[in-house]
C-alpha cells in the first residue's frame, strides 16, 4: 500500500492532521492507531475520566522510574490508547498557555512560533462561547465553552482567591492569562467534545483517508536518510506500507521518541547499547522531559457540595440514568473548571502558578475513594527547570520505554512548590471559603516548616499529566525538530504533538497541542 502522508498516531494532534491534510482531495492520508474507536459512553461522559485513565485497553499505563527527589516513588503516567489519544481521556480544561510561553519560544530561534504567529491556529481551533473577538475564535472546529458549573463550592473558591487579593479573570484565554476563574472546556451539550469527535469524525467519509484503529507501528523504515514509509502490525499481520511524501510522528511525548529510537534515530551510544543499527545519531531524541508535578492541599468540607456525595451507589446510579437519558446533571461536568493562575512571589516575571480546584479528595489518581467530604487545590509551578528523559528498555517496540522525569532536580522547583503552599493556603483560608472549610487534611495544620513542607511533597505529589518537550523544536545541539517541525538531518519526516514544544507552557496541554497541529498543517499543506 502507498499513500502520501502517513500519521502515526490517532491522538489530538493526529486527527487535526487527518482532517486538514484530507481537505485537499489530491492528498491521499492513512492514519495508524494502536489503540481502539473511542466513541464510548465511558469517554463521551465528562465525569468518567477515571473508566478509561486505568483501563489498560483504552491507556498505556506508564509508570516512571523510581523518581530521584521523590522518595524514589514511580509516578503514574497514563497515556491514551484509543482514536483521540489523550484528548478523549483529559480533564477538558482548555488552556493556551501564558502568550510570553510563545515569546519564550520565538527567543530560542523559532521566530515564527511567537504569540503574534500563533494566535491565529488558536483562533482558528475554537468557537468560543463567549463570542469572536480580538483574542478568541467563533467560527472554529471545536466547541471550547465557559464553564457554568454551579457548584456553590467554585464560587466560594473564586471569592475567596479576590478575598486574598488575586485578580478575577473571566477569560484565562484572552488577553491576558493572570487571576482566578472558571476555566474553558472541552465539553458540549453535556459531553465531551475530543478531537477524534471534531475532527476526525468529520472527515470519515472523505475516500482520500483511510483510518487503521488497533494497528501498531512498530518501525519507520528508511532509505538512507530519507523516511519512505512504515512497518505496521494490523490484525497480527505485519506490513509494510509506504509514504509518497511525508511521514508524521503524532505518538506523544513518550512513543514518539521511542518509536523514532527503535527506528534507529537517536543518541548513538544508547542505541548501540540496545543493539541497534543507527540510521542517524540525533542526541536530543528523548530528552528534555518535562512535566508539571502537582500538590495537593486538602481541606474537610463540613457541607454536603462535594463529589463525595455520589460515592453512595443509588446516587452515582441516579446520576448516570439522568446523564444517559438527557446529558445532563453531575456527569455531564468535569468538576476540574475552577481555578487560576498567579505569582508565587513578586519578583516572578510572570505568573508562575497554575491551580485547579476540585471539589472532592484524590487518593491514588482516584482509584481509591474519599471516606469524607473535601476540596482540594491541585497546585502546580508553570515553568519547572529540572529534566528527564525517555530511553528505550530494548530494541523492541511492544516493551515500554523508561520515563525518568527527575521531577524537583532542580532547587528552585522545590522552592517554587513550597511557595504554591503558601498561596494555596492563604486563599482557602478567606471568609467565602469559612462556612465550608472543615480542618486542613493534607498537608495538615501542624506542618509549617519549610522540612516538613519538603517531606510533604516528596513523599505526596503527583503528575498533572502534562509530558513534553522530548523532540524538542529549536537550532541548538539538543534540538530534534526544527521551526517547520522536520526532524533535523532526515528528509520527509516530521514530529507533530507535545513532544516537539521546546519549552513546557504555562497550562494543560490539549490546546496548544491541537494549535501546534493546525500550524503544523499549514506547513505540510504548503509545502515548507
Amino acid at each position: 500500500m502507498k499513500f502520501d502522508y502517513l500519521i502515526i498516531g490517532a491522538g489530538t494532534a493526529g486527527c487535526v492532521l487527518a482532517n486538514r491534510l484530507t481537505k485537499n482531495d489530491q492528498n491521499n492520508v492513512a492514519i495508524f492507531e494502536a489503540g481502539k474507536p473511542s466513541d464510548i459512553w465511558k469517554v463521551n461522559m465528562p465525569l468518567a475520566i477515571l473508566y478509561t485513565m486505568h483501563d489498560p485497553k483504552y491507556n498505556y499505563k506508564y509508570y516512571s522510574e523510581p523518581e530521584p527527589y521523590l522518595n524514589n516513588r514511580k509516578l503514574f503516567c497514563p497515556r491514551g490508547k484509543m482514536i483521540g489519544g489523550c484528548s478523549a481521556h483529559n480533564g477538558m480544561v482548555f488552556v493556551r498557555g501564558n502568550p510570553n510561553d510563545y515569546e519564550r519560544w520565538a527567543s530560542f530561534g523559532l521566530k515564527d512560533w511567537s504569540y503574534e504567529k500563533v494566535l491565529p491556529y488558536f483562533k482558528k481551533i475554537e468557537t468560543w462561547s463567549g463570542g469572536e473577538n480580538e483574542y478568541r475564535g467563533g467560527k472554529g472546529t471545536l466547541p471550547v465553552n465557559q464553564s457554568k458549573n454551579n457548584n456553590p463550592l467554585f464560587k466560594a473558591f473564586i471569592n475567596s482567591a479576590a478575598e486574598a487579593g488575586y485578580k478575577i479573570n473571566s477569560d484565562m484565554n484572552g488577553k491576558e492569562q493572570e487571576g482566578f476563574g472558571m476555566y474553558d472546556i472541552t465539553i458540549h451539550k453535556g459531553e465531551r467534545s475530543s478531537a477524534s469527535r471534531h475532527y476526525l469524525n468529520p472527515a470519515k467519509r472523505r475516500k482520500n483517508l483511510k483510518i487503521f484503529s488497533e494497528s501498531f507501528v512498530e518501525k519507520i523504515i528508511f532509505d538512507g536518510k530519507k523516511a519512505i514509509g512504515i512497518e505496521v502490525k494490523i490484525k497480527n499481520n505485519v506490513e509494510k506500507i509506504y509514504a509518497n511524501k511525508e511521514v508524521i510522528l503524532s505518538g506523544g511525548s513518550i512513543n514518539s521518541p521511542q518509536l523514532l529510537m527503535v527506528s534507529g534515530v537517536g543518541p548513538a551510544e544508547h542505541l548501540k547499547d540496545n543493539g541497534i543499527e543507527i540510521v542517524h545519531a540525533l542526541e536530543g531524541v528523548g530528552k528534555n522531559l518535562q512535566d508539571h508535578l502537582e500538590t495537593y492541599i486538602q481541606q474537610e468540607c463540613n457541607t454536603p457540595d462535594t463529589l463525595y456525595s455520589y460515592v453512595n451507589k443509588l446516587n452515582m446510579l441516579r446520576i448516570g440514568i439522568q446523564w444517559f437519558l438527557t446529558k445532563s446533571g453531575p456527569c455531564s461536568a468535569s468538576f476540574l473548571e475552577a481555578g487560576g493562575f498567579c505569582k508565587s512571589s513578586p519578583e516572578r516575571e510572570y505568573p508562575n502558578i497554575q491551580f485547579h480546584f476540585f471539589p472532592a479528595f484524590v487518593i491514588d489518581h482516584g482509584l481509591v475513594e474519599p471516606d469524607r467530604h473535601g476540596y482540594q487545590l491541585h497546585a502546580s509551578p508553570n515553568h519547572p527547570k529540572s529534566r528527564g528523559h525517555v530511553t528505550l528498555n530494548s530494541s523492541n517496540p511492544y516493551d515500554y520505554p523508561k520515563i525518568q522525569f527527575n521531577y524537583l532536580e532542580n532547587e528552585d522547583d522545590m522552592k517554587q512548590t513550597i511557595e504554591c503552599i503558601h498561596v494555596a493556603r492563604k486563599i482557602l483560608g478567606q471568609n467565602s471559603l469559612k462556612p465550608y472549610a472543615g480542618k486542613e487534611i493534607g498537608p495538615g495544620e501542624n506542618i509549617q516548616t519549610n522540612e516538613l513542607f519538603e517531606e510533604y511533597i516528596r513523599s505526596k505529589s503527583e503528575t498533572a499529566y502534562h509530558p513534553s518537550c522530548t523532540l524538542k523544536m529549536g537550532i541548538d545541539e539538543m534540538a530534534v525538530v526544527d521551526e517547520k517541525l522536520k526532524i533535523h538531518g532526515l528528509q520527509n519526516i516530521r514530529a507533530v504533538d507535545a513532544s516537539v514544544m521546546p519549552e513546557i507552557i504555562s497550562g494543560n496541554l490539549n490546546a496548544p497541542t491541537l494549535m501546534i497541529a493546525e500550524k503544523a498543517s499549514d506547513l505540510i499543506l504548503n509545502n515548507t
